[in-house]
Order: structure tokens, then sequence, then C-alpha cells
């Protein structure tokens, strides 16, 4: 039988580092098992705010790759002042009253002539690109996958000119991902926002969406199918390590001045203090971007003597550091806005064997799934006797040398086991029978 041919409109792709380029990059990687032939369309030349030069190793040999020149902002900004505009870039936006001028100002130009976002330059010469790839290949099937959102504006396009199946796939929500707050908009820029996300919602053949929050907040836009498909873990990352002498908790990935979780301090502060034995094992390990705020903090709470810093990691030295850690943490800002955020890390943490500490808002996605899988504790931001409960269960879990995760129920979160989701999705838009030869 012939793979069917499905292209791929994303933005970020090795060597781009960090969550986002991993979802498609494993899509990519198994799709194949299930008749379909991916063709990914790239830029020539990003500008990615993070780089894992491992990840190139991961690519499928057989696959074709599209590439077309982009013109970003960002060079301009960094004229302006480089250091502000590279932060802004990687999504880490300065407390409110802490921004200077240039920090305001650049927000400013980036949430009110950038709609949807710094990357909108790009979507005019790539429909005129891939309008023709696509009628001289014959592909009646598309995927666009954001944010930056640019790219399902390319999809829309695309849809009405060629009249192609197109599959919209939303890493997180638009107009309610929490960083739009702080990007200045004016009302006219808000309702532009509104505007182009309803339009992509309304007139995709397809909606995928990371969480079950975010479903439902769309279907209150439209009408069209919105399926759940999560990110997940790859059965390929079976290492082998030796887990730490030390009680470890760590965090890996960006810890961003939002998400200071001032309760973990306070509490690991107080056993600190009242727990020698706790004290003299205890470590925490920041794995990643870690803002200045976060920094401050924990040297307020007298906790500065206990933290392991390591700036960013390949992700293969990312999932290292999760299986030989004790106890791994897992944090999110305590708003509305991340109740349907799911970090990707989430599920490389279940497979990893480590219990998860995670700390975010109530009745969020990740309580929901960490409470299925049973992979960790939950708490909110004021749970503060039960979170000092749990730090010293695990403790003596640690010193008896017995503290593991129990998990159930994790190969759904696979990535074979999700993209099989994704191609019964590629093949209904079509009208197709799904193949008999399609397993598991």
């Amino acid at each position: 039988m012939e793979n069917k041919k499905v292209l791929i409109i994303t933005y970020y792709w090795p060597p781009a580092g960090g969550p986002g380029v991993q979802r498609w990059l494993k899509f990519v990687k198994y799709l194949k098992d299930f008749n379909i032939e991916p063709i990914v369309y790239i830029p020539e030349n990003p500008n990615y705010p993070i780089v894992d030069e491992s990840l190139v190793n991961e690519i499928p040999n057989d696959i074709t790759i599209l590439k077309h020149p982009i013109k970003e902002p960002y060079g301009f900004a960094s004229v302006l002042n480089r250091k502000s505009s590279q932060t802004i870039s990687k999504g880490i936006f300065p407390e409110q009253k802490k921004q200077r001028f240039i920090e305001k100002l650049l927000l400013y130009i980036r949430g009110n002539f950038f709609i949807p976002d710094a990357r909108k330059s790009w979507i005019k010469p790539s429909v005129a690109y891939l309008s023709k790839y696509i009628s001289d290949n014959n592909i009646d099937t598309i995927i666009t996958t954001g944010p930056p959102h640019s790219l399902h504006l390319i999809g829309l396009e695309l849809k009405n000119k060629l009249g192609v199946k197109w599959l919209a796939d939303f890493r997180d929500p638009w107009t309610t991902i929490g960083y739009h707050k702080q990007l200045k908009l004016t009302k006219s820029s808000l309702k532009k926002h509104k505007q182009f996300e309803a339009q992509v919602l309304q007139n995709a053949d397809e909606v995928i969406v990371t969480s079950f929050r975010t479903q439902n907040e769309f279907q209150e836009i439209t009408n069209q199918p919105i399926t759940v498909i999560t990110n997940g873990y790859d059965t390929d990352s079976n290492i082998d390590v030796v887990l730490d002498s030390k009680f470890s908790l760590s965090h890996i990935g960006s810890l961003l001045s939002e998400r200071n979780p001032e309760l973990l301090w306070q509490v690991l502060r107080e056993i600190t203090i009242e727990n020698k034995e706790f004290e003299a094992h205890f470590q925490l390990n920041l794995v990643g971007t870690v803002s200045q705020e976060i920094l401050k903090s924990i040297e307020e709470f007298s906790l500065t003597h206990y933290v392991n810093i390591v700036s960013y990691i390949s992700h293969k030295e990312a999932i290292t550091f999760q299986k030989k850690s004790q106890v791994l943490l897992l944090i999110e800002i305590d708003s509305e806005d991340t109740k349907c955020i799911i970090p990707g890390k989430l599920f490389e943490y279940m497979v990893s064997n480590r219990p998860i500490i995670a700390i975010g808002p109530e009745d969020s996605d990740v309580e929901q799934i960490i409470r299925e899988t049973n992979t960790g504790s939950y708490f909110n931001y004021s749970e503060h006797k039960r979170l000092k409960n749990i730090i010293l269960e695990h403790f003596v879990a640690f010193q008896n040398a017995n503290l593991q995760s129990h998990p159930i129920g994790l190969e759904q979160y696979s990535r074979k086991s999700l993209t099989k989701q994704l191609a019964m999705l590629i093949l209904k838009i079509n009208d197709q029978v799904p193949s008999t030869k399609i397993q598991n």
C-alpha cells in the first residue's frame, strides 16, 4: 500500500531545543509505521532561542524536509537592546513592576506590530512556495502546529486557496496563554488576535490540542471537531543511571519569575532547620534557565547553600537528570490560565520511576494526569502542611533505599500510541477507512 503524503508546517525543528520541537519530531519518527509519509516544511534561517544539536541525530534519514527563508524582527530588536530581546524571544518576561522602559517598548512592539507573532512575515512567502509544491506533488493534507500561530494562518490561506484537508495543532492556547497579558496589547490588537483565532478554529478540518481544558475552551468558539492528543514519552529513552547519593529534588526546564514557588521554599527552609539529617542530605537541582527573581527568593529563604544550578543541557542529558534524581519537581503558575498547561516534561517524568511533586492551580489537567497514573503528588499553593509531610515521607523512603514511584496506565502516553491517534485523524478527515496494518 502506498503511503499517504502529509505536509507538516512547523517552525521548531532540530537543532532547535526545548519542548516545542519534541512533539513533531517524534510524530514524524513514527508516522511511516502507520502508512503516512511526512514531508516537513521549516524556515531556512530561523532564530531559535534554544539550540540542542543532539536532536539532529533523531531526524529520520528517509523524510523530505523543505526549507524556505524567513525574515525575523529580533535582529532589529537586538540593536535596541540585545539582552532584553534575547530574553523576550525565550518567553522570559520581567516582572511588570521591574520592567525598564526598553523592555516595555519591546513588549509593546512585539504585541501590537507583530500579530499574531514575530513570524508573521513568513506567511505570504510560505503560501506562495507551498502552493506550487502541493500542486506539483499531489498533496491533499496539511498540518500546521503552533505557536507560533502565524503558521496556522499559512494553513488557513492554503486551505482557502487549494481546498486541502487541514489539521491545526495547538501545542498551547492562543489568546488565553498567560504571556498575552504581558504583551501590552491594545483593544484593537486583542480583537485581531481573537479574529484570527476564530478563523483558524472554524476553518480547520480538525483541531488538535494537548489538554482537555483547551479542548473545552475551543469548543466555545467552533463546532469543528477537536481532539486531545497530549505530548508523551519515547520508549527509546531508556538510559541506565545511578541514583543521586544526595536527597535531590530536581526541577528540569525553565523556572521563570511568575512561577516562583515560595510555598516550596518556605517548606524546605523549615525542614532544613528542624531536621538535621535532612539538612545534611538535601540538594536542590535547578536544570535550565532560572530567573534572577527565583534565585533571589531562594536566597531570602536561606537555601542557596543547597542549590546546584545547571545551565541548559541536551534532551538526552535532561532525561539522565530525571532518572537519577530522587524526586522531580514540576512547578506551574497559580492562575486560571495555566490549568490547561501540561508541560511536555511531565510525561518523561512519569516514566523515570521517580516520584513527582507538582505545585500548581487547583483542578488542573496536570493534577488529573498525575492522579490517574499514580506518578506523584499534586499540591495547590495553600497546602503547606501536606507538602511538608510528603517531602518528609519521601526522605524517610530515601533513607530506607526504597523511594520510587508506582505508575499505572502509562502506555497511552507513549509517542507511538499518540502517533497512532494522529494517523487515525489523518485518515478520518480524508474519509478513508483505517488500514488494517495500523498497529501499536
